[in-house]
């Protein structure tokens, strides 16, 4: 940056700057079960996000001695005023959505009763000194390929696999879980997610009527800093 203000903490890494914008925390909190016997649950936030792109919705399900699956996320709300999301457990065989999330965006809201802003030369605001930003951690796309099967419909269920031992303070980005993918016909793949807790395993699973074996959806894990 030419001029303008700019943090840095001891490692030397810049964490507050005048020109670009940090991936910030609107809100936080816990999602339940609110519908469809349990199997559904709609969250609302406690603010709305005012961005006009999509927010992001980062989700970490209640570690069970068994499967929390996950699917068919959506977003509540339209551009400049995001309410919300819902999700949905896998089957009546996996846990019920149960966990904590976050939601957050590549801009600042004003929050804090007093502290500091910063705006940037075009009068978005950047920091909100009420607000944490989120840090990505790791990115997963070296997929296995385990098994294909066929659920009740006929669809062929593929499934793939990475390790991972479900660190408590990481969470999932779960849009990109909630959007069907390309198949070898008309009718497109949905996805799923499972967080194996038993045997320490995350998996991705697509089912399409016609649904090639190649896989390359990244699984995006962030945290919020303290």
């Amino acid at each position: 940056m030419t001029f303008g203000l700019q943090f840095t903490n001891n490692s030397g890494t810049t964490v507050i700057d005048s020109e670009y914008a940090r991936l910030v925390v609107i809100s936080s909190g816990r999602y339940a079960p609110t519908e469809e016997s349990g199997m559904g649950s709609t969250t609302y936030f406690p603010r709305p996000v005012t961005s006009q792109e999509p927010p992001l919705v980062f989700v970490r399900p209640d570690t069970v001695s068994a499967v929390a699956g996950l699917c068919f996320m959506r977003l509540v709300g339209s551009a400049g005023n995001w309410t919300g999301f819902y999700v949905r457990a896998y089957s009546a065989s996996t846990a019920q959505p149960n966990g904590r999330y976050f939601v957050a965006a590549f801009m600042a809201q004003v929050v804090a009763d007093f502290g500091m802003r910063l705006w940037d030369g075009g009068q978005s605001l950047l920091f909100d000194s009420g607000t944490v930003a989120a840090n990505f951690t790791r990115a997963f796309q070296n997929w296995t390929y385990v098994k294909y099967d066929y659920d009740d419909q006929g669809l062929t269920r593929v499934y793939y696999t990475v390790d991972f031992g479900f660190p408590q303070d990481e969470y999932l980005l779960i849009n990109n879980f909630g959007m069907p993918m390309n198949a070898g016909s008309a009718i497109p793949r949905n996805l799923y997610c499972w967080w194996d807790f038993p045997n320490s395993k995350l998996y991705a699973i697509t089912a399409a009527s016609s649904n090639p074996t190649a896989f390359f959806l990244p699984a995006l894990f962030a945290k919020m800093n303290a």
